[in-house]
């Protein structure tokens, strides 16, 4: 995993981004080679612009999900994730051609060969990707316990191309028994945990113990893999770096106070909000017409009132109304009681199934977005009445109300839409992610995913 702005990617797909950005750029250069006279040509423009529409067509479609890592390989998600790609790459693509260095030379064949050449490497990746081969350069790891928690990260490292990583084994510490895990995949009995792991050549050690005293870690020859270069994770880490999300099982206060993350600072707070403020009137204007039509069909459907507005709970617990367009009946909570939007709730009319799964319910929250009482990316907001039952039955609810509310988060692009007590346990973990790691950077990130979310239907409600 490479650390970028406080957020991690995997190793392995960086590599296949780049890969195919080189390759890319290799074949549109060969191809104007082919296509034009080679002495009219200013190469010295041409080949580092070729470079520069090459990584941005790849890093596009790396943020539409093509190089997402899947736990599947059905031939029907290949072919879609290609088929968004194109569709969403080629209308791209004639607009850089605008700005390139291209004006003088680039024909009409010359930009269908490179839409060609872009759709080729595009279907090649998602050929690929169907091959459940182990990751290239996947990093050997070696996990410590023999327990449930041991066997919950074995379910990770089973897929590689996922997690980036080979299991080699599990290292019982003082004698332990393996209570959850094949016997069989027990390495290194007798054997110290340094002359383990270098014996397998093992580049991550995964702490899956979760009791810590007593001598049950073997604490001294953890530091000792430490020191000669060897990473060394606890379960916190470990879930945290590979899935984005952080788990509540393995979440200790002391960890949210001394760890890293969780800063709140005013620049950041200046650069989001100034953020939030141009995008949000970007989109605004963007949306008008779609916002125009929904009012209309609303009230063809079901009259007035158009739009819905209900209290909930924000930055530092602060209670505000957000504005949605209505998708549910008028008389939906006639009882006066809150209930959890279930996936197929029948007080939804069909302009509101419409609306909610291409997320247009959403847009006048955009007005809250500008107001300030909510941002574009952050934690979604909860209604005050399932916030305080949260609250109750979940360890480290309110850490997410630290940083304001988003018209769209890291929960809502990694977990599919949920409406129990569950759903939210499983919510937040990936809130507190985002609570810990949040940046310029992953909130364009977490913008362009729910692009990919809403033209997928992914999590769709």
């Amino acid at each position: 995993m490479l650390k970028v702005f406080s957020h991690y990617f995997p190793s392995h797909t960086l590599f296949k981004i780049l890969t195919d950005a080189v390759l890319l750029c290799v074949a549109i250069v060969a191809a104007l080679v082919w296509q034009l006279d080679a002495a009219k040509v200013d190469w010295r423009l041409v080949v580092p612009s070729a470079g520069l529409f090459a990584l941005a067509m790849i890093a596009l479609n790396s943020a539409l999900g093509l190089y997402r890592p899947q736990r599947s390989a059905s031939a029907r998600d290949a072919l879609v994730r290609v088929l968004l790609g194109v569709a969403v790459s080629a209308p791209v693509a004639f607009g850089v051609f605008w700005v390139l260095p291209w004006d003088h030379f680039a024909t009409e064949a010359v930009q269908l060969t490179v839409l060609l050449l872009l759709g080729s490497v595009l279907a090649l990746r998602g050929a690929l990707n169907r091959r459940q081969e182990r990751a290239l350069f996947a990093r050997r790891a070696l996990i410590v316990g023999g327990g449930e928690e041991a066997a919950s990260v074995e379910q990770v490292l089973r897929h590689p191309l996922v997690s980036g990583m080979e299991l080699v084994g599990f290292y019982l510490p003082n004698d332990a028994e393996a209570e959850k895990i094949d016997p069989q995949r027990v390495v290194g009995r007798g054997m110290s945990l340094l002359d383990v792991a270098r014996q397998l050549r093992v580049g991550q050690v995964i702490v899956a113990v979760r009791e810590r005293r007593g001598g049950v870690l073997p604490l001294r020859e953890l530091l000792d893999c430490k020191l000669h270069g060897i990473a060394v994770h606890d379960l916190s880490s470990f879930y945290e770096h590979i899935s984005g999300h952080v788990r509540l099982d393995a979440l200790k206060a002391s960890w949210l106070i001394y760890g890293d993350g969780f800063r709140q600072g005013r620049a950041r707070a200046f650069v989001k909000r100034g953020f939030d403020l141009v995008a949000a009137s970007v989109l605004l204007l963007l949306a008008l017409p779609v916002m125009l039509l929904t009012v209309l069909a609303i009230l063809l459907e079901d009259g007035a009132p158009v739009f819905y507005r209900q209290e909930r709970v924000g930055q530092a617990g602060r209670v505000f109304k957000v504005i949605k367009f209505r998708s549910m009946r008028r008389d939906a909570e006639r009882d006066g009681k809150p209930r959890w939007a279930a996936a197929n709730d029948d007080r939804v009319t069909r302009v509101g199934r419409l609306i909610r799964r291409l997320r247009i319910d959403e847009l006048p929250q955009l007005f809250n977005v500008l107001s300030g009482q909510m941002s574009l990316v952050g934690p979604r907001p909860e209604r005050p009445f399932f916030v305080d039952q949260l609250t109750r039955d979940i360890p480290f609810y309110a850490v997410r109300h630290s940083v304001k509310p988003g018209l769209t988060g890291w929960a809502q692009v990694r977990y599919q839409y949920g409406a129990s007590v569950d759903d939210a346990i499983n919510k937040l973990e990936y809130d507190l992610y985002y609570v810990k790691h949040h940046s310029l950077v992953l909130d364009i990130l977490i913008l362009v995913e729910t692009v990919r979310v809403v033209l997928t239907g992914e999590g769709a409600h």
